[in-house]
């Protein structure tokens, strides 16, 4: 079996962060997904599980931090091209979230935005040239 990485995330209004996720390009997993929780899958090994708080609460003891106020992580997703970044941006906003909470990075070779779901949690799209990415930096301003 693949290495695999899911991550957990406290949300208010499920179906509202349902619609934001596919917007971002994930499918939903009705297997894993019901009235506290979908399994929400970016590709094969990743998947984002958005949890009531309710639920989530029954995993930790912890409080759940307002991610509207408090930035405890930001999480980054790779795009096939330049231009996807601008794209998936507007379909996540569209879908319910803020852009741009964030300043945009243009490093030439990698181009990124953010946008922050209904709950707060900032995602990062970016976009990063295959060959900077494959190590080769011939061309490339550092």
């Amino acid at each position: 079996m693949s290495k695999m990485i899911f991550i957990n995330l406290p949300v208010t209004d499920l179906n509202a962060s349902t619609r934001f996720y596919e917007a971002l390009g994930a499918t939903k997993n009705p297997q894993f997904s019901n009235e506290n929780a979908a399994c929400m899958m970016l590709c094969d090994t990743i998947g984002v599980m958005i949890l009531t708080h309710d639920y989530y609460g029954s995993f930790t003891k912890r409080p759940i931090a307002d991610a509207k106020a408090t930035s405890q992580m930001l999480l980054a997703l790779t795009v096939e091209a330049h231009a996807d970044v601008d794209r998936v941006l507007s379909a996540a906003t569209a879908a319910g979230g803020r852009p741009d909470p964030n300043p945009p990075q243009d490093h030439g070779f990698m181009w990124s935005r953010s946008v922050e779901d209904p709950d707060g949690h900032v995602w990062e799209i970016f976009w990063m040239d295959p060959a900077a990415a494959a190590g080769d930096t011939t061309g490339v301003d550092a």
